[in-house]
Formats: C-alpha cells, sequence, structure tokens
C-alpha cells in the first residue's frame, strides 16, 4: 500500500482520448489525475510556566494535487505533478522504465530515504506523518534537519528476486519550490548529494507481505547549527532502518532515524538527533480501519517544538526531546479514492537543549476528507 503517488494517480492508456491532443509527435499516450484533501485541526498547546500560544482552530486544504503524464513509446514518460495548495511541484520527472523491476529518473522528486516520507500521501493511516518523520525531512529551519524528501536529481529504482533497492544523485538541498527548483547552485551547495536504500521483501504464507530496509543519505555543507547558509564545510549523513508488514486484516509500519551533523548545535558541537515511531493498524471491517501510532524524537541538543513535529500545531518553545501518541480512524469509502479521515493526539517536549527541566503539550483532533481519481 506505500505506493509511489504517480502510480496511485495516473491511469496509462494506449490511446490518445479525441478530446486531448499531444504537443509532441511522439507521444502515444495521456493520462491525468487529481487529489484533493480538505483538513480540519483543532489543536491546543499548554507551556508549563509560561503564557500558552492562541490555539489553532481552522478548516484548509492540505493537497490539490494535478498529476499529467505523457508515454513516448513503451520505455520513456514525463510526470508533472503541481499541488496547488502548496504551490510546489510534486513531482516533475522524466522517467525511463524497461521493465516493471527497474526505472531511472530525472529531474524532482523525493528520494527513497525515509520510508514513510517516501510512501504516498494517499495512503498515510494517520492523516499526517510521524513527527519523527517531519523533523528529519522538512525544511531546515534551524532545528529540522531537511534531509531526504524533495531533490532534484537521478534517481534509480529496482527490484530483483526478493530485494528492493535504490540509488540517487542528487543536489544537496531540499527543494520544496520552484525558486530552488530551477536555481543553478551558489558556492554553498554546488556539489552532490548520495542515497541508496536496500530492502528485502517476500510474501507471509497466511496471506500478506513483510519488507524490511535499511537506507543512508550523504549530504554535504548541509549540517551547521542553523539554517542560514553556515553549513559551508559542515555535513550531514542521515541513517534509516524501516518495516512494513500486512498480515490479512493486521499493519505494520515502523522506522526509526538518526542523522549526523556536523556542527549541528554550535560551530564546536556536533548533533546526533535520533528517534523511531510503531503504528500499527486494524481493518475492523472491510471499510473501517483502526490506527495507533508512538512517536519518539531525542534531538540530542538541537532543539525541537512541538510545531516541528505536529503539522498546524501551536508553537511550545524549543525543548529537547518530543514525543507523540495518535489514535484514529479511516473510513474507506471508495477505498483511497474517496475516505474519511478522523484522529486524536496529544503530543509533549519536555527539557531544554541545556538540559533544564522544562514541557509543552500539545493535545486535539484532525480531521480529513480525500477524493482522487
Amino acid at each position: 500500500m506505500a505506493e509511489n503517488i504517480r502510480a496511485d494517480l495516473a491511469r496509462d492508456s494506449n490511446v490518445i482520448p479525441s478530446a486531448v491532443f499531444a504537443g509532441g509527435k511522439s507521444t502515444d499516450r495521456l493520462s491525468i489525475g487529481m487529489r484533493l484533501q480538505a483538513q480540519f485541526a483543532n489543536l491546543n498547546t499548554d507551556v508549563k510556566n509560561a503564557t500558552d500560544p492562541a490555539a489553532t482552530e481552522h478548516m484548509f486544504l492540505r493537497r490539490a494535487y494535478l498529476t499529467l503524464k505523457a508515454g513516448l513509446g513503451s520505455d520513456w514518460s514525463a510526470i508533472v505533478t503541481y499541488d496547488f495548495a502548496g504551490s510546489s511541484y510534486d513531482d516533475a520527472i522524466i522517467e525511463w522504465k524497461k521493465s516493471p523491476d527497474f526505472s531511472v529518473d530525472i529531474g524532482l522528486r523525493k528520494v527513497a530515504v525515509a520510508y514513510e516520507e517516501r510512501s504516498t500521501s494517499g495512503d498515510l493511516r494517520s492523516i499526517e506523518r510521524s513527527p519523527v518523520t517531519r523533523y528529519f525531512v522538512e525544511a531546515n529551519n534551524g532545528r529540522r534537519l531537511g534531509a531526504a524528501s524533495y531533490r532534484m536529481g537521478v534517481f534509480a529504482d529496482g527490484k530483483h528476486d526478493h530485494f528492493v533497492y535504490s540509488a540517487a544523485i542528487t543536489t544537496p538541498e531540499r527543494t520544496d519550490n520552484f525558486t530552488l527548483a530551477s536555481d543553478a547552485g551558489n558556492a554553498t551547495n554546488n556539489n552532490l548529494a548520495y542515497w541508496g536504500t536496500l530492502a528485502y521483501t517476500d510474501k507471509i504464507p497466511s496471506g500478506g507481505t513483510y519488507l524490511f530496509g535499511v537506507g543512508m543519505g550523504y549530504l554535504p555543507d548541509q549540517g551547521g547549527p542553523s539554517n542560514t547558509g553556515l553549513g559551508k564545510g559542515w555535513d550531514l549523513k542521515l541513517y534509516s532502518v524501516y518495516a512494513d508488514i500486512t498480515a490479512g486484516r493486521f499493519g505494520l509500519m515502523a522506522e526509526y532515524l538518526e542523522a549526523k551533523v556536523d556542527a549541528g548545535v554550535s560551530a564546536t558541537t556536533d548533533a546526533s538527533p535520533k528517534g523511531f515511531f510503531v503504528q500499527p493498524s486494524f481493518l475492523v471491517t472491510d471499510t473501517l480501519q483502526a490506527v495507533v501510532r508512538y512517536s519518539w524524537l531525542d534531538s540530542d541538543g538541537r532543539g525541537v517544538n512541538l510545531s516541528d513535529g505536529v503539522r498546524s500545531a501551536p508553537s511550545g518553545g524549543t525543548m529537547n526531546k518530543m514525543t507523540e501518541y495518535y489514535g484514529g480512524g479511516n473510513w474507506y469509502i471508495k477505498g483511497n479514492d474517496l475516505k474519511f479521515q478522523l484522529g486524536g493526539l496529544y503530543a509533549e517536549s519536555k527539557d531544554t537543549v541545556t538540559g533544564l527541566p522544562a514541557k509543552a503539550t500539545t493535545y486535539g483532533v484532525r480531521s480529513q476528507m480525500q477524493i482522487q481519481f
């Protein structure tokens, strides 16, 4: 169920519909896809011995994807996914696919390192990705790392027998907007990042599948104590161990992430943030699914804010550690093509980066309606 978004959206055809016209003479198929997610978040943050920030109580578009795919013969295709809600690309790649077991992408997409981040947003069973994933991959704000996720580069994905693998060479910086996607680089990022994953997958005799894997990324000049371009000469290394299991009505996704950030705390102090999440799920009926998740994060002195891990949460101040508990349910009206999700969460950050006692908590609910074709 952890599929690539374009496989989730695009519907190939051998014939171009009469109402659709291709500009290129070699184009022999066109397809269009859409994903729309409308979300409501009601989240409160309490800060111990301090004034509480204003609560979040709002409706908004989470994603509004439009995917266009064109095929040029059996081997070549182009995929562009535009997110109207985020004013950014989700995919913009040229793909060469000689067989179902091997493909090469050139352009902008997510690297395969950080398994949950690469999983399609159309099948997130907990509405939002875990705080651990968000801390490691979301844009660097001086606390989060900005590792993995969107990159410009060359990506290879393949499968041989029971082994699934990927490799990529990309620009080092996270590419999450139009400006960065077309930027030619500068003295602080004119270099290359290297990525790789290897996993083993097989069927479960009683029905289902399992996958266990590892991943690693090397990002030159992406370390440093902040996001102000001070990373020159300070590198970042990312490591991942993950599992994805389905057995009958039961599912389990788990991942451990760790990083080595040169000068991640200060010019003289490195940081080694680490964290993990465990997310079991169970189909109570053919259309109703229960989901719970536990997440734990230690920033190792770099710092984490509740809003860094819990999307849309009010800020709770910079702390050193964070935990989150999530519980919710999904109603698959027409599978992932039409579903409603509802979940509650409780998250806690504690201790200052210097070790003094401190505490902030976020609690509340969020819901989401999704439709896609």
